[in-house]
């Protein structure tokens, strides 16, 4: 397997994309989530706490696993490297 520097810098980009997408994206799925909740106790409050926190986690996991994905390959088509 050959890696070329277009295919990394493709690759950085697609990252980079991918956090910039995750901080409104997140913000957004937070608030729809956070409406749909009702008064809540400590302890619901808490457990909503911790879902939230791998929902975020999973959204940016693969949010930089399919646009790096589709960076690094794109970084490769215009580089001309196979």
């Amino acid at each position: 397997m050959d890696y070329s520097l277009p295919a990394w810098f493709g690759g950085l980009v697609g990252t980079v994309v991918a956090v910039a997408i995750y901080v409104p994206g997140i913000r957004f799925v937070e608030r729809r989530l956070r409406a749909q909740r009702g008064p809540q106790t400590l302890v619901q409050r808490r457990a909503f706490e911790d879902r939230l926190s791998v929902i975020r986690r999973m959204i940016l996991g693969a949010a930089i696993a399919i646009l790096a994905i589709a960076g690094y390959w794109i970084g490769t088509m215009l580089g001309g490297t196979r």
